[in-house]
């Protein structure tokens, strides 16, 4: 039992790690520009390369072609009706659902409020979602590497557009043909047809089966740590993850970019020891989560299944005397299920008895939001794992931004640090000041005010009482799971949540879907870019400044004492802006008076 459990999840870390060694090499290497192109890539690269570029131009080169990703997959959903790959004749979504797709996956979350295979032609999957899964993924890597340069004191922050091409062309496109083929070689689809009529067992009617470029679309899915699937039931489904090694190769692959990209940090920078310190603070979190989903969920029972005696608790009643009603639950019997095995609600058991809460908290610690088991059936305790993996938004997390939101929390531990000892804070030999600190500051509470925000205001109206599917505390820890999903450029969810409109002519949309896809669009965007453009501004300032000389009083960044203070800083800092709804959540469902919170 030992083995079975922890085989996968161990694994997956050391693989993860080995291969983000030389992967590091291999992204400094391009980043830095020391390669030489074939001559059809250098004529390309004169092309995209506009100049040099400060940190306005470009914050704003970044915008511009957000904007232009923005019209063009806008464009690519609400003509579906009329574009060629759609022989089964789907229509369009609702304009709300186009507005929160788009804005979705060109943000790198790819929250998903409608099913793919049943509302998405091959066209739209190719154009729309494949594209925006490269590109979209490159955006940030790109964002990641201009800070990176402007620590340094670079003349410049590089150029934008040729930054997306070296993601794209000699990152991606090699990698996600590598993962294509293991993914086909294992049996997820890869063609032009949209479906197949099979005849079923009982010959009454035949069954559609929908494919497509599935295996393309799975590879970037988990490369990019996009996680929108090209199925409604994602990585569960049997085209999308056919097997256990898919499902392996699956998990590795959303987990090397982040793993890669922060010892990358360290080689350009020449900081490989921060780096490493960085490197075992976000890999001893990401354990930590993956540890406490499988003791909780794949190690204890369904509480909704077994027994429970009569219970007695009170309320808060005022038209009473004492202000208090006792309340008597009387016993709920246990169901004759067998669970040795654990948690085996919306569970995927071709992969293994833990597969599923592994990747429940690998997938929103890089911020992927792939899933191949059901987030919504989860013990309620273990959720706080995955939870807090969007919470915190730094173990390791997505592409390029997992990093950017860790150096947010190093610029504020170190100068919360240097306020104790009453000593300059400093950071790579350079002085923090009030600007940065403030830039750091809005980058970190944009994240928060965007989650709790909107989670107040959708708990207290009809629009997430209506949506909910469980009340009481689960029916909050939905809620904010969303907004939680989309401002940490996430995607996953609690699909009990009624939030799916469908196509524009669905005569039975969820009543409050037009809510949910306006708010949770609007949160994904502002979530995205003030999170990326502050960091850039505050690198700017930071590496325009003259190094200090390394002194006796200079906090070191490659001790274990940074290594605790940056964990404490994460830590406390998180649990300060997270925990209240946290308990309101998770934790009042798990130790509520009846199964589940009721």
């Amino acid at each position: 039992m030992f083995i079975q459990t922890w085989l996968l999840p161990f694994s997956l870390l050391a693989v993860a790690t080995i291969v983000a060694f030389p992967l590091s090499r291999y992204l400094a290497w391009i980043m830095d520009g020391k390669y030489h192109p074939l001559p059809v890539f250098g004529w390309f690269e004169k092309r995209f390369n506009t100049g040099p570029q400060n940190w306005k131009q470009y914050a704003g080169s970044l915008l511009l072609f957000n904007t232009v990703l923005y019209v063009f997959g806008f464009l690519i959903l609400a003509l579906q009706p009329w574009l060629p790959l759609n022989p089964d004749g789907k229509t369009m979504l609702a304009p709300s659902t186009i507005f929160n797709s788009v804005a979705s996956f060109m943000t790198n979350t790819d929250l998903q409020h409608y099913a793919g295979d049943q509302q998405l032609s091959n066209f739209s999957q190719i154009f729309f979602g494949i594209t925006n899964l490269f590109i979209s993924a490159a955006i940030g890597l790109s964002a990641l590497v201009a800070i990176i340069r402007a620590l340094r004191s670079d003349p410049s922050m590089g150029n934008f557009f040729l930054d997306i091409w070296r993601v794209v062309v000699y990152l991606f496109i090699p990698l996600a043909f590598v993962f294509a083929l293991i993914f086909m070689q294992q049996g997820s689809p890869m063609t032009f047809q949209s479906s197949y009529q099979v005849a079923t067992l009982e010959g009454v009617k035949p069954q559609t089966i929908v494919v497509g470029p599935v295996a393309a679309f799975e590879a970037m899915k988990m490369l990019g740590t996009n996680g929108g699937g090209f199925y409604g039931m994602n990585s569960a489904h049997p085209y999308e993850n056919p097997t256990a090694v898919s499902n392996f190769f699956n998990t590795l692959a959303m987990m090397i970019f982040p793993f890669a990209l922060v010892l990358m940090y360290g080689r350009m920078l020449n900081q490989k020891k921060h780096s490493m310190v960085i490197f075992i603070v976000m890999l001893s979190l990401m354990a930590s989560t993956i540890i406490w989903t499988i003791c909780f969920d794949t190690l204890q029972p369904n509480p909704g299944l077994t027994a429970h005696e009569e219970r007695t608790y009170t309320i808060t009643n005022p038209t009473l005397s004492f202000g208090k009603q006792p309340m008597i639950l009387p016993m709920v019997a246990g169901l004759p299920v067998d669970q040795h095995l654990g948690n085996l609600e919306g569970k995927e058991m071709r992969f293994g008895t833990s597969a599923g809460a592994t990747f429940a908290a690998l997938t929103t610690d890089v911020t992927c939001g792939a899933v191949n088991a059901e987030a919504d059936s989860l013990n309620p305790i273990s959720t706080l794992s995955p939870m807090t993996g969007m919470w915190l938004n730094c173990f390791f997390g997505g592409k390029g931004v997992g990093m950017i939101n860790m150096l947010l929390f190093i610029i504020l531990g170190i100068f919360l640090a240097g306020m104790m000892v009453g000593r300059s804070p400093e950071y790579l030999g350079k002085k923090i000041t009030a600007r940065e600190v403030k830039l750091a500051i809005l980058a970190l509470l944009i994240h928060p005010f965007m989650v709790l925000m909107p989670t107040g205001l959708f708990a207290a109206t009809v629009w997430g009482q209506n949506a909910v599917s469980n009340p009481g505390p689960h029916g909050l820890s939905q809620i904010v799971y969303q907004f939680s999903s989309a401002s940490a450029n996430n995607g996953s969810a609690f699909d009990g949540l009624g939030v799916t409109y469908g196509f524009y002519n669905n005569p039975n949309p969820a009543p409050e879907a037009v809510a949910w896809d306006i708010a949770t669009g609007l949160v994904i965007i502002f979530s995205r870019f003030l999170p990326i453009i502050a960091p850039i501004a505050m690198a700017a300032f930071l590496g325009a400044k003259r190094s200090s000389p390394f002194g006796r009083g200079t906090l070191r960044v490659d001790t274990a004492t940074f290594g605790f203070l940056l964990l404490g800083t994460i830590i406390i800092i998180g649990g300060l802006l997270f925990l209240p709804v946290g308990v309101l959540g998770p934790i009042a469902e798990q130790f509520g008076p009846i199964p589940f919170g009721g």
